[in-house]
């Protein structure tokens, strides 16, 4: 890979992160202060990213549509979009990133596992430590994030776990992330006709439910595809350690909101213990190579 090729990947990368940790910034903003109810949101998050979607598969030489998407994949999709904006009227940007980021990562690995792959002993460390930071943050507690808030953000991450994995192998992710988009507005539909009666839209609730979908998912999922192609699967999930760190900060800047030490303490443990259980593999090699260098001198 050359030096300018190398380059793009690196902007491809941190525009993808800022993109993925402003969903939580920019849903948390809207939300906090009930500028648009939740089920209004999700929805015109989801029309937004389709019409984006479907405006830039529609410029893409490499892009034919229609392209056949999936229905199952499309009831993920709303089954990770409408949990998020419920999560986030009860949690904090750095809370619900956390407990989102961390779900989708052991679902993937969960589902690695029973597929047959048998993961060393530090992985399972490091799977271990991850999910105890996960139950420690949602420990009762004075510092404890809301149970129905926590329990809504890990149904997104296990449903953004299980869409992830469907669309592995894709042979045309722009085109079918598209289609899937599309697929998901009927149900979303559906979920703010239920939500009718409390109904709740100012300006600029739905201007940041637009900004979400357009710009944080649509052209976001974009710049991440553009990425993945200098990006080794590895080194894909370990760059998404920063999303929850980078949602945090962006919590503090825009919204004030105070960084606990429960919540310090849960980021560490979560975190550090997926990057284990991603690193496992090279840190028995590599461990192994050392024990092999001492007895050799």
């Amino acid at each position: 890979m050359g030096k300018a090729s190398s380059v793009s990947v690196v902007l491809y990368t941190a525009l993808a992160l800022l993109a993925f940790a402003a969903n939580s910034i920019l849903s948390r903003i809207a939300l906090h202060d009930g500028a648009i109810d939740a089920a209004s949101f999700s929805t015109i998050r989801l029309i937004a990213g389709a019409v984006t979607l479907v405006l830039v598969s529609a410029a893409s030489p490499r892009t034919a549509l229609p392209v056949k998407g999936s229905w199952i994949s499309a009831a993920m999709l709303f089954l990770y979009a409408v949990p998020f904006s419920f999560a986030y009227t009860l949690l904090s940007v750095a809370t619900g990133a956390l407990i989102l980021f961390g779900c989708v990562q052991i679902t993937m690995m969960g589902a690695a596992w029973r597929s047959g792959e048998r993961p060393p002993a530090l992985q399972w460390i490091g799977l271990s430590l991850a999910f105890g930071g996960l139950v420690y943050l949602v420990l009762p507690g004075l510092e404890a994030p809301s149970p129905a808030g926590a329990a809504l953000m890990a149904l997104a991450g296990f449903a953004w776990g299980v869409y992830s994995l469907r669309g592995r192998g894709a042979t045309n992710p722009l085109a079918q992330t598209t289609s899937n988009f599309v697929r998901s507005i009927p149900f979303a539909l559906v979920i703010s006709l239920v939500w009718l009666p409390r109904f709740s839209a100012q300006r600029h609730g739905v201007l940041l439910a637009v900004a979400s979908g357009a710009v944080a998912s649509g052209l976001g999922y974009v710049v991440w595809y553009r990425a993945l192609r200098g990006l080794t699967a590895v080194r894909a999930a370990v760059v998404q350690l920063f999303v929850p760190i980078l949602a945090g900060v962006g919590g503090v800047i825009f919204l004030a909101e105070e960084i606990s030490a429960r919540l310090v303490l849960a980021t560490i443990l979560v975190l550090g213990g997926i990057a284990l259980a991603l690193y496992a593999r090279d840190i028995k090699k590599l461990l192994r190579r050392s024990f092999q260098s001492l007895q050799g001198t």
